[in-house]
């Protein structure tokens, strides 16, 4: 990581505005390699030097990956006049680092969410020309078949004459209400409430399981998140997407 002027780390990580931080370098509250820093625009390196602030060390990076069990009723979106966000969820010193969710899930759709501030890699994932697989369980009003099966696995046309890429599609329960997993590469709007509408059915319930080579943990509880284990980064990191 480059050198950054401390004034600009401190304000970053919710510590005041720059005016703020300037009265803290003032009063001799910050140190940097245990030596007092008055200048705010004394360059230090977040990676490798030592800060702290009142005697507490500064924990500084550039990037947070957070996954999150969004809940139903939450929409996924930095900000709304109206609406409680994602964001809102996220606890102040998560949220002094501008997290925002990759990807959007529908309000009442429930499941894995990732939020990062890492631009480059939401766009891998987002990008039209990727494939990125996003498998999700629902469970549906009528008797999912085989021949839905067969139609997912060619791809449907939705409402407005759009014709799905092909879509896997895995019956875990048959009945008059019917369990399934179904993996989809694209993200249009309500997608999978529109595929099932195209074959005469209805979703009830979804949640999104999977995105790409990232597992929602069944640990998380409805609004809880965690941040990704470094395991977890560098297989998004690394992940190959088909072009």
């Amino acid at each position: 990581m480059k050198k950054m002027r401390i004034d600009k780390l401190l304000a970053n990580l919710g510590f005041g505005s720059r005016k703020d931080v300037k009265s803290l370098l003032k009063s001799k509250a910050v140190k940097v390699n245990d030596e007092v820093i008055k200048d705010a625009k004394q360059q230090v390196d977040p990676e490798n030097d030592v800060i702290t602030l009142h005697g507490d060390v500064v924990e500084y990076k550039e990037f947070i990956y957070l996954m999150m069990n969004k809940p139903p009723g939450v929409i996924s979106a930095t900000e709304d006049t109206r609406e409680e966000t994602v964001v809102d969820l996220l606890e102040i010193e998560d949220a002094v680092y501008s997290p925002f969710p990759v990807g959007r899930l529908d309000k009442d759709t429930e499941g894995l969410l990732l939020l990062t501030n890492d631009g480059k890699l939401s766009h891998r994932l987002l990008s039209p020309k990727k494939h990125v697989p996003k498998t999700y369980f629902a469970v549906i009003k009528g008797i999912v078949t085989e021949e839905d099966i067969e139609s997912f696995k060619k791809g449907v046309m939705l409402d407005d004459g759009y014709v799905t890429k092909p879509g896997d599609l895995v019956i875990l329960k048959a009945g008059e209400t019917s369990d399934i997993e179904l993996t989809i590469s694209e993200g249009k709007f309500h997608q999978v409430k529109r595929m099932f509408e195209s074959v005469g059915k209805k979703v009830m319930y979804l949640k999104r399981m999977s995105m790409g080579p990232l597992e929602l943990d069944e640990t998380l509880e409805l609004g809880e998140y965690r941040e990704l284990t470094t395991e977890e980064i560098d297989m998004l990191q690394q992940y190959e997407v088909n072009e």
